[in-house]
């Protein structure tokens, strides 16, 4: 039976209206880092690639698709895999869930989008699954540009490319993974960001060296400047350019002018936000097991006294853990060190195989490195105050613990990831 791929909303604008999309976030690793990107997770708020609030496993991502295709009023006709980082800076995760979501569902629409450095060994059993539509984002086909956009391009875990050396290499393997793509018969789209001053001059050519390979459609993205980058003071390109350039090489190759940019969490029709119904269910599968078969049955806490969720998970020399009784009563089991400071990322790493039997880890508080580093591992970091019960009962029941509202001495408000109080060392018991 052949798969009705009119119903993909990001290639027919007539379908944006009917047919629902799934990003299923299993993907946080990136072998790019790009001048323009911030891989912010956790910030419900922000609405663009790279954004999600937490990451799931291949297991846990197919019974969160199950579920969310029962909330949704709209059918989801779409799975794509896009991100946090890149599907094939993690090809197991990724093609271990597309063949889930496969075995299940013989119609649905498989979807990727990567910057298709490690795209290209894949493309055989991307066709076998039926993947019919394949984005990848091209910013330029001259290395002195790429150069200007790529910070590292790291093929291998101990390979690193920089410069032109690096826009070099990215761009010969994303042609090859094009070529491949369209010889294998799958609809290919080009993601290209329009960077004011850097590249902006430059898309036609990209157009042409697109069209030349056969792609099937081009959506040219404004840049949206994002803190903390490199890039975060360049102009946005005005509505009026990015019209202009449209309509420049419309005539070379057809353009997408609907796009979403959406997260790597994003359900439901192009432009909603995810629900609070989603949310829940999003969090319900990432503090599950990280597959069914497996137990997690415990919860990590980084308390004082092991009554309050009320210190942070930077300055716990220890962690509470904390099981559920048959008869649902919580009792702490034990305590567990937690691995000295001074070791970076890696600190995080091995914390990670200590809780490998915990589903969650409970703080006042957490930076952006322990809630990545464990989300990889399927442990998610919630940030909450208070009884230490209350919140259990909430992670238990797949909900989100109350979320703190702290204000500093100045009189400005702290988020969850802790912007405004970067300088602050205090004891992790909150602001004020």
């Amino acid at each position: 039976m052949t798969i009705d791929t009119s119903m993909h909303p990001c290639f027919s604008a007539s379908a944006k209206h009917k047919f629902g999309r799934i990003h299923l976030p299993v993907a946080p690793k990136c072998n790019i880092s790009c001048n323009f990107c911030n891989r912010k997770f956790d910030c419900a708020n922000e609405s663009r690639p790279g954004v999600t609030s937490t990451v799931l496993s291949p297991a846990q991502a197919a019974l969160y698709l199950q579920k969310v295709k029962a909330l949704v009023e709209c059918p989801i006709t779409v799975v794509g895999i896009a991100g946090p980082g890149d599907p094939f800076a993690n090809p197991e995760e990724t093609m271990e869930t597309l063949r889930r979501v496969r075995a299940d569902d013989s119609q649905i629409i498989l979807c990727i989008a990567s910057n298709g450095l490690n795209l290209e060994p894949y493309v055989e059993e991307l066709a076998e699954l039926q993947t019919s539509h394949v984005t990848v984002t091209v910013n330029a086909v001259d290395p002195k540009i790429g150069a200007k956009i790529y910070r590292w391009v790291r093929p291998q875990p101990n390979k690193v490319y920089r410069g032109e050396e690096g826009a070099q290499y990215l761009l010969d393997c994303q042609l090859a993974s094009i070529h491949a793509l369209k010889r294998c018969g799958i609809t290919v789209k080009i993601n290209t960001i329009v960077m004011p001053g850097v590249n902006d001059h430059h898309i036609s050519e990209i157009t042409q060296k697109m069209a030349d390979l056969g792609v099937d459609i081009q959506n040219c993205m404004a840049l949206v400047p994002v803190e903390g980058t490199p890039f975060a003071e360049l102009d946005a390109p005005e509505p009026k350019q990015m019209m202009e350039i449209r309509q420049q090489i419309r005539q070379v190759l057809p353009q997408m002018s609907h796009c979403a940019r959406c997260r790597a969490d994003a359900v439901g029709l192009l432009g909603e936000a995810n629900s609070e119904l989603i949310q829940d269910a999003l969090i319900e599968a990432a503090t599950g097991p990280l597959n069914p078969m497996d137990d997690r049955p415990y919860v990590a806490v980084a308390s004082l006294e092991g009554m309050l969720v009320n210190q942070h998970l930077g300055e716990s020399e220890q962690l509470w853990i904390f099981a559920r009784d048959p008869d649902g009563e919580f009792e702490m089991v034990e305590t567990r060190p937690t691995p000295l400071p001074g070791s970076g990322s890696r600190r995080w790493e091995d914390l990670a195989e200590r809780l490998i039997d915990c589903r969650a880890v409970l703080a006042a508080h957490a930076g952006p490195s322990p809630k990545t580093t464990l989300a990889k591992a399927g442990i998610r970091v919630m940030v909450a105050e208070g009884l230490i019960d209350e919140a259990l009962e909430l992670v238990y029941s797949g909900q989100k613990p109350r979320m703190p509202l702290r204000v500093s001495a100045a009189g400005s408000g702290c988020d969850s990831d802790g912007i405004g109080c970067s300088p602050c060392s205090g004891p992790g018991t909150g602001c004020g």
